[in-house]
């Protein structure tokens, strides 16, 4: 069976898996990541791409973004990664291919799921028992949102900034989600859909959406909305 061509529309965000093949490690020193984090601020800006949140894991990466033109994000993908093949091959005396295939990536409603998105992110190197906390983890975008570091590659989302007024109210609130942890139903809903190159997200949005692109779309259950906890009164 043909292939489907990769859904990408411009303006909404996508949740992006890129793995190494067989599940080999696609980091090795502190350089591999820090070439990553390079080449992503150097194509994401090339090609018009906001990154909202990425993780670097040991063998496979996440990526949060939205594309301003057309093509732009697979455009992106195929910089990143061919450049980046190049630098680890050479530089770890390898030859061949690095990557599991082409990348794996979903269309998302933003309102329903790009905040459940951005914490699934931030927790998969807890998830993983590397670090008690994401923001013991070098790595990642968590930082940028919860405080401590201003990162270059990263582009906060509207539903970020919606979070507070003010600075520390935002961060509070971000950090707030996170600790509270993504719900099964979404997890699965996010990774089901990256991995099968389905959009996610209710009706009214896929039916707003099909009037966008010619790809088929899946109409799937749609998931809780992802909210802030309510406090214990």
């Amino acid at each position: 069976m043909a292939r489907l061509p990769r859904l990408t529309v411009t303006d909404y965000p996508h949740h992006v898996i890129l793995r190494g093949n067989n599940r080999q490690d696609i980091f090795k020193t502190p350089a591999d990541f820090e070439r990553m984090h390079e080449l992503l601020l150097i194509h994401s800006q090339e090609q018009q791409v906001e990154v909202h949140s990425y993780v670097f894991m040991s063998n496979h990466l996440h990526l949060l973004l939205t594309p301003r033109v057309d093509q732009a994000l697979p455009k992106m993908m195929q910089a990143v990664g061919r450049s980046y093949v190049r630098y680890f091959n050479q530089k770890h005396g390898r030859t061949g291919t690095l990557w599991e295939g082409r990348y794996r990536a979903t269309l998302i409603q933003a309102e329903r799921y790009l905040l459940a998105c951005m914490v699934y992110i931030d927790l998969n190197p807890v998830r993983a028992h590397m670090v008690e906390q994401p923001l013991d983890y070098r790595w990642s975008s968590h930082s940028q949102y919860v405080g401590p570091r201003s990162d270059r590659l990263v582009t906060p989302h509207a539903l970020y900034w919606a979070l507070g007024n003010t600075p520390f109210s935002r961060e509070a609130a971000y950090a707030e989600l996170v600790q509270a942890g993504v719900a099964r139903d979404q997890q699965s809903a996010l990774i089901n859909a990256t991995l099968k190159a389905w959009a996610l997200g209710d009706d009214a949005f896929m039916q707003q959406l099909e009037g966008q692109t010619t790809r088929r779309l899946l109409k799937g259950k749609a998931g809780r909305p992802f909210s802030k906890p309510k406090e214990q009164g």
